[in-house]
Parts: C-alpha cells; structure tokens; sequence
C-alpha cells in the first residue's frame, strides 16, 4: 500500500514540475531563469536532507514522514490558489518550487532508511529497484498526464491535484504500525546526532566513493535536466502536451532499465555498468544538443531515462549497503545532500554557459565533463569491500560494565596488546583497520603506542565525548567489526584479554 500510495503521490509532484517549468516558460524568457527552476528544486535537499536524517534517525521515523507530507500538501494548495487567482509571477513559482522541495528533502532520507526494515538483505537490491521502478513509472505517467491538464485547463489543476496526491500517502502512513524498537539508551540529542553521523561518513571508504562518484556524475548531468524544457520550447517548438511526451518517454526508458538491471547486474559489476550508463547518458546529451527532429530526439531521451535509473540505482544500492543500520538515514542523507547539491550546483553553471554561448554549446561542455569524469572509476571504486556486513553484532566489543553517570566526560578509553615484536608490523596494519570501526561508532581520536620500555606491549586509545556517547558506541558495533578485531585479538599474546581503562574527566 506504502509503494503504491507514493507511485501516485510522485505522479502528482511530475504534474507539478511540468506545471512550474511550463508556467515559467510562459513568464520568463531568461534561460537563467528556466535553469533556476531545476536549482531550486534542488537546493533544499542540499540544505536540509542531512537535518532531516538526523532527526529521523532520532525521533519517531512515522511521526516525522506525516509531518512532511502536511507541510507538502500546504505548499502545493497554496500555489493552487496563486495559480487559481492569477497571481504567479516567476519569483512565486520559484519560492513554491523551494517549499515543495523542503517537504521532499524531510521525507526523502526516512522514506529511503525504512527500506532495509520491510525487506530482507538479500531483497535490498530488489527492493531499491522496485522503488526505482515506482519513481520512474510515475514519470512516464505524471509529464503526460500533466502536459494534457496543462492544456485543458491550465497550471492551476496539476497544482491542485498533486495537493491531494499527497493524502494517500498521508493515510498509508497514519494506518501504518511499525514493529516497536528497543531503546536502552536516551535517545541523542541533535547536534551530537549530526556530529556522529558527519565521522561516521568520513570513517567509510565505501561510503566516501559513493559520494565521490555522485559528484562526478551529477554536476555534469544536471544540464540534461535543467536544459531539457528550453530545448523543448524554444528549440523544437513543443507546447506542454509534447513537453509532456517527451519526459514520458525518459520514463519509459527508466521503467525498461528498472526491469532490464537485475539481469545487467549479472554480467556487470557496479563499476562497469555505471561507467556504461554515463557513457549513453553523455551521448544523450550530445543528442539533445543537436538533434531537432522531434520523434528522433525522443528515441534517445528514452535511453536518457535508462541510463539515469542505472546510475540512480547503483549510487543508491551503494549507499544503502555501506550504512550500518543505527545511522542509516543520516548516512543516505549525506547522499542524498551531495547528490542534490551536485543537481543544484550544475544547474546554475549550465544554465549560466546557456545564458551567454548558448543551450548546444552549454550541453556539449557538460557532455565532455560527463566523459572525462568517468574516469573516476579507477581511483574510487563502488566494488571496494563486497563482502561487507554492517548487520548490528549485538555485542560490545568492550563488554563495560560500569556504573557512570551519563554526561561524564571526555573518556579516553584504552587497550593494552601484547604482541611478539616480529609481529609488530602486521599487528599496526591490523590495528588501524580498528581506527574506523572507532571513529564510525563515535570516537573524536583514536591513536596507537607502543611501550618504548616494554617492546612488545602496544596501546590503542580513543576519546569519546562523554560516557553515554561510549555507551552508544558498544550498541554500534556491526558484524564487520567483530571481524576486525578478531584480527587483532588474533596478535595478542596474554595469557587474559587486553587490559581495558576508561579515563574520565575530573569534575
């Protein structure tokens, strides 16, 4: 029902962007003006996706999504009236544009991290498809439908009915009764939230390539999106039913890469195949610099829609499998920040070169840009740690039993090795594996020593900012990370486990 419910809802939003693009069109000649469109549109997720994943992986994630599709349907019904009344003007249309954004960067990062919650791990990738699926089958409907109402009865109904596209989802939700979770702990406060989901990222090299890739792909293909209505208006001379064909036919071309990816996925490893997509992207973009016969030009933004799902799909897979659960939504927030922040930033540079040398010329760079990018394939790779498991181990790596009170800190924590000095150089290779299970769960440092009177015995600290944030660390701990440290237990020599001391702040 959930899926179902927001299949409408995003064919209810693809009315509303046809309707903003248009009605801009309509009201401004400016192709900054066009490109501003895509910009803000863009700009809230940047802002506000990593707050609004903070607060969905501290409070209740439901509470939170209804709260987001009220402050949509607010948005969306005022435009309404402004478009009802005659009273839009292109600043109208590009505050209403950023507010509707605002309520999809709350709900985008919880929407994304309940995913792993309804589905097993084996299913994710599947799963991430079919919401893939979901997004683009409401983009092959929501462009022609809204072109065809644009027509008929002008902005003011695609306004009106994605209003009310937002109800569903609000219904599904509010019937909606997730498994309860366990809490032991308090729940984090919302700056120390976002201070630890800012480490966890920084401390997962899977995590960070992702991150590196989006940019590369993103800032160079936002000028297909925030080009694609002055290409239609102005250079082939469509009307909003034909703009709405065209951006149909990106969606079926998503719907067809959605279907065709399990089966890519087989013979393609996540590198290749996003390599591939940008590749037919690029020349898609070349396309739409050129080519002027209407049904031709289709044809390729066709395969404009299929490269994008597959890269969609990939970066978000990506994504999903590199975030341990207790940080999810910040972690996919972050993604969806650099991802949005990329859309925003490209869209004003393209539309700015589109404004001065031209829409072609403008194209063609981001074309050349798109190609030279993939060439960060072979220095940040998507594959790197296939085998990665970030299900919660359940079990402190420290077993601490002491009673503290909560907000006691700073707290150095300690672990003596012994290790047999021939083994030295492998055990510090081992250790600093540790260096980012630490920093991942919370630590401000980490460091190791060695006993310069003792060879042999090495200690490896980390600072956490206070007790309970040490308490919240032992709950962090992934199966990866036991992993880890059984490599390191593994150089250990005593005759007992390594001795452990927690160091803590005198009042």
């Amino acid at each position: 029902m959930l899926w179902i419910a927001t299949v409408v809802s995003n064919v209810g939003s693809w009315m509303s962007d046809v309707g903003i693009n248009w009605s801009m069109l309509t009201l401004s000649a400016d192709p900054l003006d066009i490109a501003l469109v895509q910009a803000a549109s863009s700009l809230p997720m940047f802002l506000f996706a990593l707050p609004s994943g903070v607060m969905a992986d501290i409070v209740d994630r439901r509470k939170y999504l209804l709260f987001s599709q009220l402050w949509v349907f607010i948005a969306a019904a005022g435009l309404t009236v402004l478009s009802f009344t005659g009273h839009v003007t292109p600043t109208v249309l590009l505050v209403a544009t950023f507010l509707l954004s605002v309520g999809a960067a709350m709900s985008s990062p919880p929407f994304q991290a309940v995913v792993p919650d309804l589905v097993s791990k084996p299913e994710l990738g599947a799963a991430v498809a079919l919401n893939s699926l979901g997004v683009n089958i409401s983009r092959a409907i929501g462009p022609a439908l809204g072109g065809f109402l644009l027509s008929l009865a002008g902005p003011w109904m695609v306004f009106a009915l994605n209003a009310l596209s937002v109800v569903g989802v609000a219904w599904v939700l509010w019937r909606w009764r997730p498994a309860p979770s366990v809490q032991r702990l308090p729940p984090e406060h919302f700056f120390s939230a976002v201070r630890s989901g800012i480490r966890y990222v920084h401390a997962a090299p899977v995590l960070r390539n992702v991150l590196v890739r989006t940019v590369a792909f993103f800032v160079f293909g936002s000028a297909g999106w925030a080009l694609l209505p002055l290409v239609a208006r102005r250079e082939l001379g469509l009307g909003p039913a034909g703009y709405g064909v065209m951006l149909a036919c990106i969606g079926l071309g998503a719907i067809a890469g959605a279907i065709l990816l399990p089966r890519l996925r087989q013979r393609l490893n996540a590198d290749r195949l996003m390599v591939a997509a940008s590749l037919v992207f690029a020349l898609t973009m070349l396309a739409l610099a050129f080519v002027r016969h209407v049904w031709l030009l289709n044809l390729f933004e066709f395969f404009t829609g299929f490269a994008w799902i597959a890269v969609l799909s990939t970066l978000n897979l990506g994504a999903q499998r590199s975030a341990a659960r207790w940080v999810k939504a910040r972690a996919l927030a972050v993604y969806l920040t650099v991802f949005f922040g990329s859309m925003t930033t490209g869209s004003a540079i393209w539309g700015q070169i589109a404004s001065q040398f031209g829409t072609p010329t403008s194209l063609v760079v981001a074309t050349l840009g798109m190609v030279l990018a993939s060439a960060t394939v072979f220095r940040w790779k998507l594959e790197k740690d296939p085998d990665l498991n970030l299900d919660l181990s359940g079990q402190p790596l420290d077993g601490v039993e002491i009673e503290l009170p909560n907000e006691r800190g700073p707290v150095l924590v300690s672990h003596e090795y012994i290790i047999d000095p021939q083994n030295a150089k492998a055990f510090l290779e081992a250790v600093h594996e540790l260096r980012r299970v630490r920093r991942r769960a919370g630590a401000m440092s980490w460091a190791v020593y060695e006993d310069i009177e003792r060879p042999g015995l090495f200690i490896e600290t980390f600072l956490m900012g206070s007790w309970i944030e040490h308490l919240r660390q032992q709950e962090r701990h992934t199966m990866n990370d036991l992993l880890l440290q059984s490599r390191v237990l593994a150089f250990h020599q005593g005759t007992t486990s390594p001795a452990i001391r927690y160091l803590v702040a005198p009042v």
